[in-house]
């Protein structure tokens, strides 16, 4: 069972990468820093923070605590306008360090103790924290491409007037095992 989590849980952090950048390419440079008000998050701020979290929460997680005192979270949340370039590597960066992580678990790591900020995690219990936040932050990046784009974004799940034709598709195939993120 805990090696199937470990494969579940690898799959819907990919799932999430990919609405992020899906929602990246429908976006100009200058959308990647629009800000709704000066207390919002621009995606550009969303990436740098949710990189920062994850390098800090996923860095040697069996010897320091998640919360690393290198990482300077409130900068994470200063405007800025780094290249599409940057924010992509700084996106990948963040999304490396959590699957070099999770590939070199095993099911005996799952109920060991870690910390974030001094309070003990199971290993499964911040994989699931984490598994809450960061798709948290995706939906938000999400949320402001489809505001930004308008009429003319590209629906990253089932669009508006399919859901009829997509459930038929569905309901038409032998019932099976699998997974959500394993869609044709």
């Amino acid at each position: 069972m805990e090696n199937d989590y470990l494969t579940s849980v690898k799959k819907q952090f990919t799932y999430y990468k990919s609405l992020g950048e899906k929602t990246f390419e429908q976006l100009t440079d200058e959308q990647l820093y629009w800000q709704y008000n000066p207390e919002s998050n621009s995606i550009a701020m969303i990436v740098k923070h949710m990189s920062g979290n994850m390098i800090s929460r996923w860095t040697d997680i069996f010897t320091t605590d998640g919360e690393k005192p290198t990482r300077n979270r409130e900068a994470e949340f200063t405007p800025s306008t780094p290249t599409r370039q940057t924010i992509t590597e700084t996106w990948e960066q963040g999304w490396q360090c959590l699957f070099d992580t999770l590939d070199k678990l095993t099911a005996d790591d799952l109920g060991k103790i870690i910390y974030i900020r001094n309070q003990g995690h199971t290993v499964m219990e911040a994989v699931n924290r984490q598994l809450a936040h960061y798709p948290y932050h995706v939906g938000q990046i999400v949320f402001l491409g489809k505001m930004l784009c308008n009429e003319n974004w590209h629906s990253l799940s089932i669009p508006r007037g399919q859901s009829e034709n997509y459930n038929a598709d569905k309901f038409a195939k032998e019932k099976r095992k699998a997974h959500f993120t394993d869609e044709e």
